[in-house]
């Protein structure tokens, strides 16, 4: 139990009591802060972003001659995303683009459709796949697509807007 001490010392004054400092030791809170800081550091996982290289085709001058070049269908795919999760896809060029040739594809079949395509490509290092995003698709169906050419390691690929005339084959296609 506490005692209450009392002195006299026989001079009839007040006695005052001695005032204890008001300082808090801050080493012991900086050690628990560091402490606390390396726990967090290697209790977490260290987050790597995922990253995928895109390559921009070299600039051309104008005073450059622009190659005669010849291009086969059969080295190029065209997919147009749509929304909805849907996909569609040709190996046509604009005269004979049509509402029966536009073929209809989901995400689960796409890489099937671009495996084929290389496999009947005249010439497999000159197979380019023609990626267009309609105005109505998301950027995860973008990035789905881009996934597809990583896993079928189609090197050569483009975004490209969607042109008129597959815009308007498209429309007939879906109903619009």
């Amino acid at each position: 139990m506490a005692q209450i001490e009392s002195h006299d010392d026989g001079g009839g004054k007040k006695v005052r009591s001695k005032k204890n400092s008001t300082t808090v030791d801050m080493a012991p809170l900086v050690d628990l802060g560091f402490l606390l800081i390396t726990f967090f550091m290697f209790a977490a996982t260290s987050i790597k972003p995922n990253v995928m290289n895109l390559n921009m085709p070299p600039k051309i001058s104008e005073n450059q001659p622009k190659p005669d070049v010849e291009i086969d269908l059969r080295n190029s795919l065209t997919i147009l995303i749509s929304k909805d999760n849907k996909l569609f896809w040709h190996q046509q060029e604009e005269k004979s683009l049509n509402a029966s040739n536009l073929n209809e594809t989901d995400y689960s079949k796409v890489r099937d459709v671009i495996t084929n395509a290389q496999k009947g490509a005249k010439d497999i290092k000159m197979f380019t796949v023609i990626i267009k995003p309609m105005d109505d698709a998301t950027y995860d169906n973008l990035v789905t697509i881009l996934d597809e050419m990583e896993i079928t390691k189609s090197t050569k690929y483009g975004i490209v807007p969607v042109a008129p005339f597959e815009q308007k084959v498209y429309d007939e296609k879906v109903g619009k």
